[in-house]
C-alpha cells in the first residue's frame, strides 16, 4: 500500500489459479497459472479497480475486498484485452454499479479474447470464468479522476500483447503497468512470437518516461516491493536474456531449462513453458493464431 494525505492504493494478490492441461511441465511441475495483482485506487469515498481477475471466484474475493474497503467502485480499468485483466469485470461492475473502460485499442483486442474463449479459456478453466461481453468504453483523453487526482490510461504499445496500455497516477508516483512490466514472474513472450522484443522494450521505456517511484505489476510475487526502477530494470534484462537464449539453443525444452537455470526464484513455469512451444512454432511456420493455442493446449 502507499498513500497521500487524501489518496492510496491497496493491491489484492489471486493465487495461482491450477490449469487442466496435458500433464506436467518438462521440469516434473504440475500446470498453474500465474498471480494475477488487482489494484484498488481510492480516495476519501471513491475507488478505482484495475485489472479485474480471471475467474468468479477470484472475483469474490475481489468484491468482498472491495466491500470491505468501504469505499464506492465508480470505474473499473482494464489495461489489456488479455481475458486474465477483465473477463470478470461485467461481474464486479454490476455489484458495484461500476463502469468499465479501457483503451481504444485493449476493448478492441478484448472481442478477440472472447472469440478465443472456446477453444482456449474455456478449456483450461472449464466452468469458472463468467459470461464476458465486451462493455468497455474509452474515457475522453484516456483520462479518469478520482477525487479531483488525475489518472491517465497511456498507450504503450506492445508489451506481452498488443494494443497495452498502463495505468498512471501522478500524485502517487504509481504505475499500474498490467503486463508491460512483471514483478518475479516468467514473462508470457508468446505473442512476440517473431522473437522480436523491440517494441516490448520500447512499451517498457514508455513506462520510464513517465517517471514513476512505484510499479504495480499485474503478475508479481507478493513478496517483492514495487520499486520502479528495479522493475523496469529487471524486465529488460529478462527479455535480453531470453533473446540470447533463444539464440544458442535449439529447442523449447533448452530454452525452457535455461531460463529456468537463470531465474530459479521466478515464479510461473508455465507461462514459460507455453512461451518456449510459441517461439519455437513460430520458427517453423503456420498459422500464429493456431500456433498460440497449441502453445498453451501442448
Amino acid at each position: 500500500m502507499s498513500t497521500t494525505s487524501d489518496i492510496a492504493y491497496d493491491v489484492f494478490v489471486a493465487d495461482p489459479l491450477p490449469m487442466s492441461g496435458p500433464g506436467p511441465l518438462p521440469n516434473g511441475e504440475p500446470r498453474a497459472f500465474q498471480p494475477l495483482a488487482v489494484t484498488l485506487i481510492h480516495g476519501h469515498r471513491d475507488a478505482v479497480l484495475v485489472d479485474p481477475p480471471l475467474t468468479r471466484a477470484q472475483a469474490e474475493q475481489v468484491a468482498d475486498w472491495i466491500e470491505a474497503s468501504g469505499k464506492r467502485l465508480t470505474h473499473i480499468v482494464a489495461t489489456h484485452g488479455h481475458g486474465d485483466h477483465w473477463f470478470t469485470a461485467g461481474v464486479l461492475a454490476e455489484r458495484f454499479g461500476a463502469q468499465v473502460v479501457a483503451s481504444a485499442g485493449a476493448v478492441a483486442q478484448m472481442s478477440n479474447n472472447v472469440q478465443a474463449r472456446e477453444v482456449l479459456w474455456d478449456v483450461l478453466w472449464p466452468g469458472q470464468i463468467p459470461p464476458s461481453p465486451v462493455t468497455a468504453v474509452t474515457p475522453p483523453g484516456n483520462r479518469l479522476s478520482l477525487e479531483g487526482h488525475d489518472l491517465h490510461i497511456v498507450d504503450v504499445g506492445h508489451a506481452d500483447s498488443d494494443d497495452s496500455a498502463v495505468l498512471h497516477v501522478p500524485d502517487l508516483g504509481l504505475v499500474m503497468a498490467g503486463d508491460a512490466l512483471y514483478n518475479g514472474v516468467h514473462m508470457y513472450l508468446a505473442e512476440s512470437a517473431d522473437g522480436d522484443f523491440g517494441p516490448w522494450r520500447k512499451a517498457i521505456d514508455t513506462v520510464a518516461a513517465l517517471e514513476p517511484r512505484s510499479v504495480v505489476a499485474s503478475h508479481q510475487n507478493s513478496k517483492l516491493d514495487a520499486d520502479a526502477a528495479r522493475l523496469i530494470a529487471e524486465t529488460h534484462r529478462y527479455l535480453d536474456d531470453a533473446e540470447a537464449a533463444l539464440a544458442v539453443h535449439e529447442t523449447p525444452e533448452q530454452f525452457f531449462d535455461a531460463m529456468l537455470a537463470h531465474y530459479p526464484d521466478h515464479l510461473g513455469p508455465t507461462v514459460l513453458w507455453v512461451s518456449a512451444r510459441a517461439l519455437y512454432l513460430a520458427r517453423e511456420g503456420g498459422d500464429p493464431v493456431r500456433n498460440l493455442v497449441a502453445a498453451w493446449r501442448g
